[in-house]
C-alpha cells in the first residue's frame, strides 16, 4: 500500500512549500488521497518554512504529522528540527550544499545531495527543491516522476515558466542520484 507522511522544510523562499504542493497535486492526479498543510507566519520572513504532505491509498484521518515517514530538508535548521522526528526505517532527503554535517541516525535511509550546487549548475540555485523532490520521488515511489513533471507544467506560475525545462531536468537529476 502506498502511504507517505512527509515534511518539506527550508528557509522561506527556498520552495519547500511549492515542492510539497507539487507532490500533493501529483497524488491527486494519480487518484490518491492527499493532504497538504502549509505553515505560514514569521517563517515567511527568512525563518524555517514547512509543510506536511500525506499521500495515501486510504482515507486520511488528520493532516497532522508527529513522526513523519520522510523529511525533505533544504537547510540545517530544518534538519535539526525534523531529522529526529522521522520514524525508524524512514527517509531523509537533505541538501548537502547547505547542511555541512551528516545525519547521525542509523535507523533511517539518508540521501544527501548537493542540491543547491546542482541547481546553480542548471542556472538557478532556487531549483534545489526540485532536485530533492526528484530524489524523494525515486526513493519512495509514492507517485511517478512523469506525473510530477506534468503537474509542474500545469501549476508553475507564469512568472516562473522560463524555468520549466530546467526544473524538469533538476527533477530528473535528483531522481538519478537517489
Amino acid at each position: 500500500m502506498r502511504h507517505e507522511e512527509s515534511i518539506f522544510s527550508g528557509f522561506g523562499g527556498q520552495g519547500a512549500l511549492f515542492a510539497g504542493q507539487l507532490l500533493a497535486y501529483a497524488g491527486i492526479a494519480e487518484g490518491l488521497y492527499v493532504t497538504w498543510f502549509p505553515s505560514y507566519g514569521p517563517e515567511m520572513r527568512g525563518g524555517t518554512a514547512h509543510c506536511t504532505v500525506i499521500v495515501s491509498e486510504e482515507e486520511i484521518g488528520a493532516p497532522i504529522i508527529r513522526n513523519p515517514t520522510s523529511a525533505i530538508v533544504l537547510n540545517l535548521p530544518s534538519l535539526e528540527k525534523y531529522g529526529p522526528l522521522i520514524k525508524p526505517g524512514g527517509l531523509l532527503v537533505m541538501n548537502a550544499s547547505l547542511i555541512p554535517k551528516q545525519c547521525e541516525r542509523e535507523d533511517i535511509r539518508v540521501i544527501a545531495l548537493p542540491a543547491s550546487d546542482i541547481a546553480t549548475e542548471l542556472g538557478n540555485p532556487r531549483m534545489a527543491n526540485m532536485v530533492l523532490l526528484g530524489a524523494y520521488i525515486e526513493a519512495t515511489g509514492i507517485v511517478s516522476l512523469e506525473t510530477v513533471m506534468e503537474q509542474l507544467e500545469e501549476h508553475l506560475s507564469q512568472r516562473q515558466r522560463k524555468w520549466l525545462e530546467a526544473d524538469k531536468k533538476a527533477l530528473q537529476i535528483g531522481a538519478s542520484k537517489a
